[in-house]
């Protein structure tokens, strides 16, 4: 095209020159996003990803998106034995440190006895005790509290002898809990013991475990 003088100047297009919703679909390069630097690590919570909300696009945080895995599961064992005697709550607990354990997320952590959670979730709380018995009705007990004060019982279990002479037994207690406040709901373990009666604890091994594993979002 000829110029009567000088020719305009280039000018770039800048985003006030374009209307909006001027670009659409067919016109985005195949490899808008595989051609991107690749990210290879897991997102972090607030990494951000780009949705279509019926039809209106926006950005959401990793966080609401999730990853549909194990966010958090840990394990304590007790350390020692406790033997003819009502203990509420048992407390000589430690986390397992084996060689092989790991633990994932944050965990859980305790205090005189009292288990408190580091996130909030639907947990599988799952106790088991190694105890000997020489009684009728001793009991072991799973209990939680939505109020840091009182205590609901979550599972009881009974055991006695099933033979003569003080048998060993394993005994498996285990409910989900709904933790939506990680300042007010916790768990404790209850041993009632009547005479020539035992719960066994070893810091070398597991033999009285408790388990914690978050299976989603709190409900």
């Amino acid at each position: 095209m000829a110029y009567i003088g000088q020719a305009p100047a280039n000018k770039p297009v800048s985003s006030s020159d374009l209307e909006d919703g001027l670009i659409t679909n067919s016109k985005l390069a195949q490899d808008i996003i595989s051609g991107e630097t690749e990210l290879a690590t897991a997102p972090a919570d607030t990494d951000e990803f780009l949705i279509s909300d019926a039809g209106v696009l926006k950005r959401i945080d990793a966080s609401f998106v999730g990853g549909g895995g194990i966010t958090e599961a840990d394990m304590y064992r007790l350390t020692a034995d406790s033997s003819n005697s009502n203990v509420q709550p048992l407390t000589a607990w430690e986390r397992v440190d084996d060689a092989t354990f790991s633990k994932i997320g944050t965990g859980v952590s305790v205090s005189s006895g009292i288990f408190s959670f580091a996130s909030t979730g639907l947990y599988l709380v799952r106790f088991k005790a190694s105890v000997r018995t020489n009684g009728v009705n001793d009991t072991l007990e799973l209990e939680g509290t939505p109020d840091n004060s009182t205590y609901d019982t979550l599972a009881k279990q009974f055991y006695g002898v099933v033979s003569s002479g003080n048998p060993y037994q394993s005994q498996i207690l285990e409910s989900y809990f709904n933790c939506t406040n990680v300042s007010t709901h916790k768990i404790k373990t209850n041993f009632n013991a009547g005479s020539a009666c035992d719960i066994h604890g070893d810091t070398n091994q597991n033999e009285t475990t408790i388990a914690f594993i978050r299976l989603g979002d709190s409900q």
